[in-house]
């Protein structure tokens, strides 16, 4: 999306690329050290699977036949839900590896939100589970007593990732990292990604209490950038304003698939942005027609409207159904007519705005009731009242 002239970052982030959430201890995967307990499955649904519903979306779209770029930190094909679902990529930190070694847990985290599959027993899943998911592993940071640890590729290298995915045929680019200064090869290797209609998806960064450095690729002409609101639908407080931010999605609270086996919470702009690449996965799946400019065009027309609307929520709160199925929205041509839902299906947030409405109406008719009779009284004894006067009326 257009975005303002870019003003100078400090000389301290110039030349971090970091994980846009500050990540969580490694796990086990090979090589990996500090193994993390896999917690159990979880059998209560989530929030942001609550607010998004994705077995609403699932008659109308689920991202088959779509391929979403996960640039990260690699992505475990182990876990039960993921398997199947992760395709063969590549690994720039040890070359020669396929992208499935996840030392951070974070990339596994970030391609559940998008891809994981429904599973018994289960109440978590991911909103596009038919996607696709093509691993390219960068990074390895994690911050340990609030220093950075763990390797990362420069951003020449963050570049080469990113045209290594679009010429692998990545329909959506996952970017849940954040590169705090504008390098030339990034912004060319997301304009090459753009060229070749792929939509691109980037973190809005959790550096607001440093004062919003601007971030990349986020801040990038085209790129929606993502920034994460919290269970109240306010904007998380990590999370960074400015003009960079497009919409908003979950990012506080976040329930993700952990490597290899089991769950786990966290939370950051990371963890929002793939509610918006996968939305823009069922929309490239169930709408193959529109371009990348389009989806994401559709993305933004869609969100639902914020409290606090331009400070740091951009257009709105990510809404994928009617991403989906609102026709018109954000696009050129005639759109394709948005399927019925279910007859079986009944949305508690229509019913409740429905028994809001009834109710409203009972009380507007009540008082029009009332206002009525006063009216008719009040006429009635302007009438009588000087009549029983003259009359000289006299109680019994």
């Amino acid at each position: 999306m257009p975005r303002a002239t870019p003003r100078p970052v400090a000389a301290a982030l110039a030349a971090l690329l970091t994980a846009a959430l500050p990540a969580i201890p490694a796990v086990a995967a090979p090589g990996c050290t500090a193994p993390l307990t896999p917690t159990r499955p979880v059998t209560e649904a989530p929030w942001p699977q609550v607010r998004y519903a994705p077995d609403r979306l699932a008659p109308l779209a689920t991202g088959a036949g779509t391929v979403v770029a996960v640039i990260d930190s690699g992505v475990d094909r182990r876990h039960p839900q993921l398997a199947g679902r992760v395709l063969d990529g590549t690994d720039y930190l040890d070359p020669g590896e396929d992208g499935s070694r996840d030392c951070a847990g974070h990339g596994t985290g970030v391609a559940s939100v998008i891809a994981a599959a429904p599973r018994a027993g289960t109440a978590f899943r991911g909103l596009a589970p038919e996607a696709r998911i093509l691993p390219v592993r960068v990074s390895e940071q994690q911050i340990v007593d609030g220093r950075e640890s763990g390797r990362t590729v420069s951003a020449a290298v963050f570049a080469r990732a990113i045209r290594w995915a679009v010429d692998r045929g990545a329909d959506v680019l996952n970017l849940s990292v954040v590169l705090y200064a504008d390098h030339p090869a990034v912004r060319a290797a997301v304009a090459y990604a753009l060229d070749r209609d792929v939509v691109v998806v980037a973190a809005a960064g959790n550096l607001h209490a440093e004062g919003d450095p601007l971030p990349y690729p986020a801040a990038y002409d085209g790129v929606i950038g993502v920034g994460a609101i919290a269970a109240n639908g306010i904007r998380a407080d990590f999370s960074q304003v400015g003009g960079y931010v497009d919409v908003v999605a979950p990012g506080s609270d976040v329930l993700m698939a952990a490597p290899d086996r089991g769950h786990r919470r966290a939370e950051g702009t990371s963890y929002a942005t793939p509610f918006v690449a996968a939305t823009a996965a069922l929309l490239r799946g169930y709408r193959p027609e529109l371009t990348a400019a389009q989806v994401t065009q559709r993305i933004v027309a869609t969100a639902d409207p914020a409290p606090g609307r331009g400070a740091g929520y951009g257009a709105g709160v990510l809404n994928p159904y009617r991403a989906v199925t609102e026709t018109g929205a954000g696009t050129a041509g005639t759109p394709r007519r948005a399927d019925a839902l279910p007859a079986r299906w009944v949305d508690p947030a229509e019913v409740a705005r429905d028994a809001r409405r009834a109710d409203a109406r009972g009380r507007a008719l009540l008082v029009a009731a009332v206002a009525a009779a006063l009216a008719v009284a009040a006429l009635l004894l302007a009438m009588i009242v000087p009549r029983g006067s003259r009359r000289r009326w006299r109680p019994g």
